[in-house]
């Protein structure tokens, strides 16, 4: 299983034969090419334009599989995708693994101003590697139950602030998590998210985690 960092709170995982999407604002990247990659399978956390982002030009030329809760995943389905629509608190089984869909705390609107269903984290089980992917949220106590019911492996956290966590907040969450690699995602995006990696790192290493900061423009990492 190889990782990549796409941008912002954008991911490949790259399977064997195949790769999964989460949350793919592929347009923060030029230096991605998605139409280069086998994908059959996507994945949303919420509604808002930069996890959305591609999601549907992607899944109609792919003729990829969007996962994403129910009203979310209706949307994607009028607009001609194939889906998956899916609630909180049961895995779904794929060929290549199964992922649970888990609560974030964060709004979640659908481009026409429609209610797009609650806002989620997902965890990711495949290659006897967990996944925990927060998506966008605030810090929680469900990240405790998170790290008591799937020990993730891995955790990407939002780290910007303004609409999710911040630093602070996000090394509070990687201690609650317990995942043994943490990735920040969602900041120096915009303006609004602008943050201190250099900070963040202290921050983690303090709850003896390893912070993996991962540059959109470098290959991917197993």
């Amino acid at each position: 299983m190889d990782l990549r960092y796409i941008g912002h709170s954008a991911f490949e995982v790259k399977l064997e034969n195949n790769s999964i999407l989460i949350d793919p604002y592929v347009n923060v990247n030029p230096n991605y090419n998605w139409r280069d990659v086998n994908i059959t399978d996507i994945f949303i956390t919420h509604a808002h334009g930069d996890h959305l982002g591609q999601a549907i030009e992607i899944a109609k030329e792919k003729d990829a599989t969007i996962t994403a809760v129910f009203e979310l995943a209706n949307y994607c389905r009028e607009q001609g995708c194939k889906v998956k629509s899916v609630g909180l608190g049961g895995w779904i089984n794929y060929d290549w693994g199964r992922v649970v869909f888990v609560p974030a705390f964060h709004p979640s609107s659908l481009p026409d101003g429609r209610y797009a269903g609650v806002a989620a984290g997902i965890v990711f089980d495949v290659e006897n590697v967990r996944i925990y992917h927060a998506g966008d949220t605030a810090l929680t106590g469900e990240m405790k139950t998170i790290k008591e019911l799937y020990s993730p492996n891995i955790a990407m956290l939002p780290i910007g602030g303004h609409y999710t966590m911040d630093v602070e907040h996000a090394s509070v969450a990687a201690d609650w998590v317990g995942a043994q690699t943490i990735i920040p995602m969602h900041y120096g995006t915009f303006p609004e998210i602008q943050a201190d990696l250099e900070k963040f790192g202290q921050l983690v290493q303090l709850h003896n985690a390893n912070i993996v900061a991962m540059d959109p423009n470098k290959d991917p990492q197993k």
